[in-house]
């Protein structure tokens, strides 16, 4: 087969890493990819939002599969085009992929099948705005509404910070359209997982769990993320819990799709707090995780690629079918400093090559970029490293010890993703 992956981030190096380990693979591309990627595939320079150009390059290499990495090509309708193009593609349609594009959509689809949430208000203008932030006193959740590379998600302690927050998106319009309208809504306490499954828009399979950590800084202090490192499969989550999640969140979503002539094909993510009354759907993604892909990738026993095509295929699936070998994984992210502010680009990375041999350890590079045959740095999360092993606790050992080695001046990493556990 010869497949095609949108993005260029770690998320789309996991899975061309895991594609590859399949016997079904005759040639993978990936666009734009990255240095990284570039090592075990052949990348294309086609930006994810020039979706013309992404569907004639299907074409070109004869694509039997395109897999969609990150949210903005699904959010834009890639998979329509490809889909009119007869080309086939695991993916959300644009209709479908509202879940996450807008989040206003996501609140009242749960609201009306009753899948349990936060209480919300939706706002349009300062006005409606601070009343809601009146009505949770200040200690409340603001969310841009549309895609805002996962920074669109700030958390506040009273009401003078939740109201500066809303000038800032509403006003100041800091996320450009995405923050045209947003939600303001209760802040939940408890413990974080995400819960992964890919559907057929009709049946669904559980494919994993992980544990991501969203803030810039340890102790889960700081600015939000697009993720700073993540544990698979997600400690809080025992079987009881699990059930209780598919059978609250992840089935109606699908049930209700379908009711709604939306059926829900490709990667369902959802983002659940395990509160005291129970889990809660934080919010839903429409793709894999990014750093959660690295996670849960590299425990996959089961080809990942045969897998998609069954399901797509509409075949009978056993769902108690065991997925993963290893028992955990963790991968942490070497950033940018300054991110997710302000941060500099051009850095030459530090020696990857000698790390190719560690069989424990996995870098999956994400904003990396190469300049006069050297890898600089050209993002804000540049390349993250994963372990596999038998606990938390050899996984925390081998990634930072690779990560300390290092020993890199214009990164910084979180030293406490999987500390709470040991």
């Amino acid at each position: 087969m010869n497949i095609l992956i949108v993005g260029s981030g770690g998320r789309e190096h996991a899975i061309a890493s895991t594609f590859l380990r399949s016997p079904l693979v005759k040639k993978i591309v990936v666009s734009p990819g990255n240095p990284g990627i570039e090592e075990i595939a052949e990348c294309r320079k086609i930006s994810v939002d020039d979706l013309d150009g992404l569907v004639k390059l299907a074409i070109e290499i004869k694509a039997d599969l395109v897999f969609i990495g990150p949210e903005l090509p699904l959010v834009k309708g890639l998979k329509n085009k490809l889909d009119t193009a007869r080309i086939k593609t695991f993916g959300p349609t644009l209709e479908a992929a509202r879940l996450e594009g807008s989040k206003i959509f996501s609140r009242n689809f749960c609201k009306k099948y009753k899948i349990p949430q936060p209480i919300y208000f939706e706002c349009k203008n300062t006005q409606t705005a601070k009343k809601a932030i009146n009505f949770f006193e200040g200690f409340c959740v603001i969310k841009a509404d549309g895609l805002a590379s996962g920074k669109g998600v700030i958390v506040c302690d009273n009401p003078e910070d939740a109201i500066k927050t809303s000038n800032s998106i509403l006003i100041d319009k800091i996320f450009s359209e995405a923050g045209e309208k947003i939600i303001v809504e209760e802040r939940l306490e408890g413990v974080e997982a995400s819960v992964f499954a890919l559907s057929n828009g009709k049946d669904f399979i559980l494919i994993g769990t992980a544990q991501d950590h969203k803030r810039a800084f340890e102790n889960d202090k700081g600015p939000n993320t697009g993720g700073m490192g993540a544990i698979s499969p997600a400690p809080a989550l025992n079987n009881q819990m699990l059930d209780e999640i598919v059978n609250k969140v992840i089935k109606p979503t699908i049930d209700g799709m379908n009711k709604e002539n939306i059926p829900y094909e490709g990667v369902l993510y959802a983002g659940i707090m395990i509160t005291k009354t129970g889990p809660k759907l934080i919010e839903f993604n429409c793709r894999l995780g990014d750093p959660e892909a690295q996670v849960i990738l590299p425990r996959f026993k089961f080809d990942f690629l045969n897998l998609i095509l069954s399901i797509m295929n509409n075949k009978k699936i056993d769902k108690n079918i065991k997925l993963h070998s290893r028992e955990t994984a963790i991968t942490v992210v070497m950033a940018s400093k300054g991110y997710p502010g302000h941060f500099e680009k051009g850095f030459v990375l530090p020696d990857l090559n000698k790390y190719k041999k560690d069989e424990k350890i996995t870098i999956f590079h994400s904003g990396t970029k190469l300049l006069n045959n050297k890898i600089i740095s050209d993002g804000g999360r540049i390349f993250s490293v994963t372990a596999l092993g038998e606990n938390v606790k050899d996984c925390r050992k081998e990634v930072y010890r690779v990560l300390d080695s290092m020993n890199w001046p214009h990164g910084f990493f979180r030293k406490d993703i999987g500390k709470i556990i040991e």
